[in-house]
């Protein structure tokens, strides 16, 4: 992962450099429809980059913390518009590790793409294209990794927004509501997501809770999971 840093640091759009010439970390490149969010189900082309600091117990893209290739911007943008998909999803690992992806996303949303992002919440979403839609995935306690959680993200969230709780837990499910009255999430941004760990929670269970409480959340299942094999890669 540092590796990843290093090169992204050595790599700076300072208004001189072309955009396209500037370097990621890649670990796939793919083709499918969007499995979560308000997005759900639409066609979508994936980038996914290399490396994350952080290790959450549920992780299912472990496989992307080191492996990929260094690759120019342009060929990148080049494959991507190629895939002819409107809808564009930048994930990882963590994206933010590597600042280069900050003009990507630029030049996808110049391109007239419609961008997401998923992000861990543990790093600055405020330079963040304002076109592009955020979707940030605050980590509850089962992850393990819920003090690496930056609240200082909250104030930027706009309606263009979702904010993502993936809960293993009734703990979770407990840690997550009170989050989203603390912050008042449910009015801050576009959509507050409540998705259960793959395999360790029954979905009925936090369904029940989300009824009995009036939560002001939208329960989804990981729709790529059901449709191909849940270990699968490029889906």
């Amino acid at each position: 992962m540092k590796e990843v840093e290093i090169a992204a640091g050595l790599d700076s759009l300072d208004g001189r450099t072309d955009p396209r010439l500037l370097t990621l970390k890649v670990n796939e490149v793919y083709l499918s429809i969007q499995g979560e969010s308000t997005w759900a189900g639409l066609r979508c082309a994936f980038v996914r980059l290399t490396a994350c600091d952080l290790r959450c117990t549920y992780c299912d893209t472990a496989y992307a913390f080191y492996d990929g290739v260094k690759r120019t911007l342009g060929d990148l943008f080049d494959e991507v518009i190629a895939l002819d998909s409107p809808l564009v999803e930048i994930t990882g690992g963590e994206p933010l590790l590597q600042k280069n992806i900050l003009p990507l996303m630029r030049m996808f949303c110049d391109a007239g793409r419609t961008v997401l992002i998923e992000t861990s919440g543990a790093h600055d979403i405020g330079r963040i294209d304002p076109r592009v839609h955020r979707i940030m995935d605050l980590k509850t306690p089962s992850s393990g990794e819920s003090a690496r959680n930056l609240f200082a993200n909250i104030p930027h969230l706009t309606q263009r927004d979702e904010v993502k709780f993936v809960i293993g837990s009734r703990e979770d499910y407990e840690w997550a509501r009170a989050r989203i009255l603390e912050h008042q999430l449910a009015r801050r941004c576009g959509a507050v997501l409540f998705s259960p760990v793959f395999g360790r929670i029954e979905p009925v269970r936090i369904v029940e809770w989300m009824l009995a409480d009036k939560v002001e959340a939208r329960f989804q299942l990981q729709m790529h999971k059901f449709i191909w094999d849940p270990a699968a890669k490029g889906v």
